[in-house]
C-alpha cells in the first residue's frame, strides 16, 4: 500500500494520537479511523448526503446486479483478475460501487472522496487489509506523483471546479506504464427538454437536507408515471418533458420497481442539486488527454456520455 503524505509538501506522515502528523508540524485530523486532507465544509455536501442517504442501492453486492462491475470492465478494457497485486487510486469513491469491487479484485486500493461518502465507503468495504480510503481533494491528493498503477476517476469529474485541471492532477498520480481511466457527461438534449436546468436553479442553490426533501416530493409523484407508462412511447415523451426525474427503467428492464424507484431518487437528487455540471464532447476529452502524449489514448461515447482510457509513457 501507498503510505500518505502531506498534499501540498509531500513530507511523510505518521500517526499521532488521532491525527497524522509530518516532521515539519503538519497535521491532518483522522476521524473515525478515516484521515481528512480537506475541510469537512466543502461544495461537495450534497453529494455527503446523498451516499449517506442511499448507501448500498449502487452496490452490485446489495442489488444483485452486475451493472457496476460491467461498467468498470467496459472501462478498464480487461477483466478486473488483471488488477491483482496492482496499486490503484480510485477519485471520487463514493459508496464503494466501483471500490468493493476493486477490492475484490486483490488490488491494493487507495479510495479518496471530497465528501462525508468515505464514511459510507468504509462502513461498506469493512476492515481489509488492501483497502484504505480518505476524505481529500483531487486538487491535493495525499499521495507521491506517479505512485499509482492505475487511476480510476468515473463519474466525477464534471463535478469538479475545472475538468481539465482535474484531469491534470489525475495524470500526475499515474506512473509510467500505468492507466488512467476516465468518464465525462457529454451534451444531451434531455438537458433541454427536460426542466432539469429550472430544478437546477433553485435546488443546488439550498441547503442540502431542504433539496433532498424537495426532491423526493418530486420522485414520489412523478416515478409512478414512468412506471405505470413506461411501456408507451408516447405517454413517456411527455412525461420526459415535464418531469425532471433521472430514469433508467430501458437501461437496466430486468431490474424491479423497488430498484428503479429508489436509484430514480438517487440521481435526480444527484441531477438536481450537483454545485457543478459541466459538459465535455468526445473530441474535447481526446485534445485534453492527448496532450500528455499518452500511448494507448481511446476515447468513446458510453455510459453518462464520454469514457477514456490512456497509458502514460
Amino acid at each position: 500500500m501507498i503510505d500518505f503524505v502531506a498534499p501540498l509538501t509531500g513530507n511523510a506522515l505518521h500517526k499521532e494520537g488521532e491525527a497524522l502528523i509530518s516532521d515539519k508540524g503538519e497535521s491532518f485530523p483522522v476521524i473515525e479511523n478515516i484521515p481528512r486532507f480537506t475541510g469537512l465544509d466543502n461544495y461537495a455536501n450534497a453529494f455527503g448526503l446523498q451516499w449517506k442517504s442511499f448507501a448500498k442501492i449502487q452496490l452490485d453486492s446489495y442489488n444483485g446486479s452486475t451493472i457496476s462491475r460491467d461498467r468498470l470492465e467496459r472501462c478498464l478494457g480487461t477483466p478486473l483478475e488483471q488488477l491483482k497485486d496492482k496499486n490503484i487510486l480510485e477519485v471520487g469513491c463514493g459508496a464503494g460501487r466501483f471500490t468493493e469491487h476493486l477490492v475484490k479484485s486483490g488490488a491494493h486500493v487507495h479510495a479518496v472522496d471530497l465528501s462525508m461518502a468515505v464514511e459510507v465507503n468504509a462502513a461498506n468495504i469493512g476492515n481489509v487489509s488492501n483497502y484504505r480510503v480518505a476524505q481529500a481533494d483531487v486538487y491535493k491528493l495525499p499521495f507521491p506523483a506517479e505512485s499509482f498503477d492505475t487511476v480510476f476517476c468515473i463519474g466525477v469529474i464534471q463535478h469538479t471546479p475545472s475538468p481539465e485541471k482535474t484531469i491534470e492532477h489525475l495524470w500526475k498520480m499515474v506512473k509510467p506504464g500505468g492507466w488512467l481511466i476516465i468518464d465525462h457527461y457529454t451534451f444531451d438534449w434531455m438537458y433541454l427538454l427536460k426542466p432539469i436546468l429550472f430544478y437546477r436553479f433553485f435546488l443546488k442553490r439550498m441547503k442540502p437536507e431542504k433539496s433532498k426533501a424537495i426532491v423526493e416530493r418530486i420522485v414520489k409523484f412523478y416515478f409512478p408515471l414512468h412506471w405505470k407508462y413506461r411501456n408507451s412511447r408516447i405517454a413517456t415523451a411527455l412525461l420526459n418533458r415535464i418531469s425532471p426525474c433521472y430514469v433508467y427503467i430501458k437501461n437496466f428492464p430486468a431490474m424491479d420497481y423497488d430498484f428503479h424507484f429508489n436509484l430514480t431518487r438517487l440521481d435526480t437528487y444527484d441531477g438536481l442539486t450537483d454545485y457543478y455540471k459541466h459538459l465535455r464532447s468526445k473530441s474535447e476529452i481526446e485534445k485534453i488527454l492527448s496532450a500528455y502524449k499518452p500511448h494507448n489514448l481511446k476515447v468513446w461515447k458510453g455510459g453518462n456520455g464520454v469514457e477514456a482510457r490512456c497509458r502514460k509513457m
